[in-house]
């Protein structure tokens, strides 16, 4: 089944699996809602309450009354006690920090797949050498390897080749050496598009991108924990936001300043040891607005403003030359548009996506995987 709101662009399918319990059926369309409403809890019951009139979802031993009480209980929800003009408390009910966790989770399996976790949290490089990690690859041991990179077994078994088993001999030309890998460590700094084109001509960009982010911040932390990630949202300026921050992330009356998010990026990109740095940016637009030295703003909208594009050019030679790749996934595709990305990219000397909504999460999964296995310098 599917629901369509014009106004707000939402799409809903039924899907209930087996077994579930009324709580877990109503718990799994409720995350979805949150996400869409940026986290506003009210919101998002209004349109559970819609669609339980339409579709019921509940019944009259499990109303959603009794799922608002569950999540209260289950540690999902807090409420807030605000005292009114009598002196009264008044409680609003907000998302704790275990529903964003939840939200996360739920944003990884939905667009990478259930991943468990590395018991190492590191990434491996392709490059093989004097490292931490054993890779599976031998080869003859040579003057000045480590007496712990030996592998016993393997230079047994040479040795009875060469030697026979009657007369045990082992020789230097018996030992052999397990290849290791290198452990390297990534940085990245994800940039999100907040202008107001996120949300225009009735699609909604900005939900997918904000799970996406979730997602990215969920593999990292559980699986990659050595890595770090900074996410950056950026319209007429740009701000850092925390991981905790994005589920409430929301569109603005913004016009698209990618400079100020690329000068962002490369600052605390800057102050990372790692060698291995990136940056991931999603958007959907032009870049339409600077911000001049006396504080002002430079907006233009129509076309390719050659002033500000040439800003956006002279960034990404300045990434480059800090060895920082930028990545763009781009969420339209007007050949201009397409044109611009690609003068870009050929700038940084990064790499492009020109995609719609859809696979996008994949997208930056692969990507993300890719560029973790560059040899550290």
């Amino acid at each position: 089944m599917k629901k369509k709101d014009r106004a707000s662009g939402f799409v809903f399918t039924k899907h209930i699996p087996k077994d579930q319990t009324p709580f877990e059926k109503l718990f799994e369309i409720f995350q979805e809602l949150i996400t869409h409403t940026s986290g506003d809890f009210d919101e998002a019951i209004d349109w559970l309450r819609q669609l339980d009139e339409e579709y019921k979802l509940t019944t009259k031993d499990y109303t959603i009354d009794d799922f608002i009480e569950d999540l209260k209980q289950k540690g999902f929800l807090r409420e807030e006690i605000k005292p009114d003009g009598s002196g009264e408390g008044k409680g609003d009910l907000k998302i704790t920090e275990k529903l964003e966790r939840s939200l996360r989770k739920r944003a990884l399996e939905q667009i990478f797949g259930k991943l468990k976790r590395s018991a190492g949290g590191n990434h491996k490089t392709k490059y093989t050498g004097t490292g931490d990690e054993q890779a599976g690859e031998f080869r003859n041991y040579q003057f000045g390897d480590a007496l712990e990179q030996i592998s016993i077994t393997e230079s047994l078994r040479n040795a009875q080749i060469n030697h026979g088993l009657g007369d045990f001999n082992l020789t230097e030309n018996d030992l052999v050496v397990e290849e290791t890998m290198y452990k390297a460590q990534m940085s990245t700094v994800l940039m999100i598009d907040i202008s107001h084109s996120m949300i225009l001509y009735g699609e909604d960009r900005i939900t997918p991108a904000k799970k996406v982010a979730m997602a990215l911040s969920e593999l990292i932390t559980t699986r990659y924990p050595k890595d770090t990630l900074d996410i950056l949202v950026f319209g007429n300026d740009a701000w850092p936001i925390e991981i905790k921050d994005l589920p409430y992330l929301n569109v603005g009356p913004y016009h698209t300043n990618t400079v100020a998010g690329l000068q962002l990026a490369m600052d605390m990109l800057r102050r990372k040891r790692n060698t291995n740095k990136q940056i991931f940016m999603i958007t959907d637009g032009k870049p339409s607005c600077l911000q001049l030295p006396d504080g002002r703003y430079y907006k233009n909208s129509v076309g390719l403003d050659p002033h500000i594009v040439n800003k956006c050019y002279m960034m990404a030679r300045q990434a480059r030359k800090l060895h920082i790749p930028i990545t763009t996934f781009m969420i339209a595709e007007d050949p201009y548009l397409m044109q611009f990305v690609d003068h870009f990219t050929e700038a940084n000397q990064g790499k492009a996506f020109y995609t719609g909504l859809k696979g996008l999460g994949e997208m930056i999964f692969t990507d993300y995987e890719q560029n973790r296995r560059k040899r550290i310098r």
